[in-house]
């Protein structure tokens, strides 16, 4: 892990994974939700690491506004862009904020929720979410708190309701359906389809323009990307990227470094190089398609390795 070309505070905030991106440096002030369907607000993340400045606000992030009620499709990344979030949405509607998914473990998505526990709200989540956060959530936090004040960072919360396959929230004329998927980008990944505008929300299952971040599984991942695909959306709010793409043209750049990503790796372990001189020599063919490629590639390839290397 020494010879990776991964910054002190990427590690300090990723441990097994940080879904972020080096570059912008405009403050969270500056950003702004979009409706980018009627009801349906998403905040995209800064191209930027966390920092003190922009509060871990690097995710997307966003609300879905039903006749009786609102759902938070992800909550942010501490617990001071949890209240920016809130304050957008208040700016809007004073429905009950009944629902708060927490997407999966990683605290870009998840250690925001705390901002929303007034309003008393079911915490959604994946059935292996509560060991996830066990496991990894107090680092999180300890880390996060290392570059922003202790206090914006906020308390880890645990789901309320676990979803171990399928389930449906109704807001009141408008119903979010919500799955859990197999172990892939991480071990507890949650998406959405709301049924009012066929849109798909897949959190970090779908990154645009920005390497993906393996911390699960490289095969699950394969194939949780086609079970997207076969839910039948053709757009969808990428957990990193832009806040609205095509899904088919999204899922299948991806899917094709993920696809190099298993098979060079593959061939290193045939070749019986170590996992140093694997990952030295795994371009994949596909640095010009990614920011940050020479930053995180490394870590997907150990990580793929480490998976691969028992088949």
């Amino acid at each position: 892990m020494a010879n990776l070309p991964v910054s002190r505070r990427h590690a300090v905030l990723g441990g097994l994974c940080l879904c972020c991106l080096r570059g912008a440096a405009r403050g969270a002030e500056a950003m702004a939700v979009q409706e980018v369907a009627p009801g349906l607000f998403v905040r995209r993340g800064l191209d930027a690491e966390a920092s003190a400045a922009n509060r871990d606000a690097i995710a997307n992030i966003g609300f879905i506004v039903g006749r009786d009620s609102v759902l938070v499709t992800e909550p942010g990344g501490s617990l001071a862009d949890g209240r920016w979030l809130r304050a957008e949405i208040r700016k809007r509607t004073d429905k009950p904020i009944s629902h708060v998914v927490i997407t999966h473990v990683h605290p870009d998505h998840c250690l925001g929720a705390a901002a929303f526990l007034g309003d008393a709200p079911v915490f959604v989540g994946h059935h292996r979410l509560h060991e996830a956060l066990l496991a990894r959530g107090d680092y999180y936090r300890r880390r996060l708190s290392e570059l922003m004040p202790p206090d914006q960072v906020g308390p880890l919360v645990q789901p309320t309701l676990e979803v171990s396959d399928q389930t449906v929230v109704d807001l009141g004329g408008r119903r979010v359906r919500i799955a859990a998927h197999g172990t892939a980008h991480s071990s507890c990944d949650l998406s959405m389809i709301d049924e009012a505008s066929g849109l798909l929300l897949p959190a970090d299952l779908l990154f645009v323009g920005r390497v993906p971040s393996l911390d699960g599984s490289l095969i699950g991942w394969l194939r949780e990307l086609e079970r997207l695909k076969s839910f039948g959306p053709t757009m969808a709010v990428p957990g990193h990227g832009p806040t609205l793409v095509a899904l088919g043209p999204a899922a299948d750049a991806l899917s094709r470094y993920l696809t190099r990503l298993r098979d060079e790796t593959r061939k290193a372990v045939a070749a019986n190089l170590s996992l140093d001189e694997a990952v030295k020599q795994a371009d994949l063919g596909e640095r010009e398609h990614w920011r940050l490629f020479d930053e995180y590639n490394g870590r997907n390839v150990i990580q793929a390795y480490k998976e691969l290397e028992w088949e």
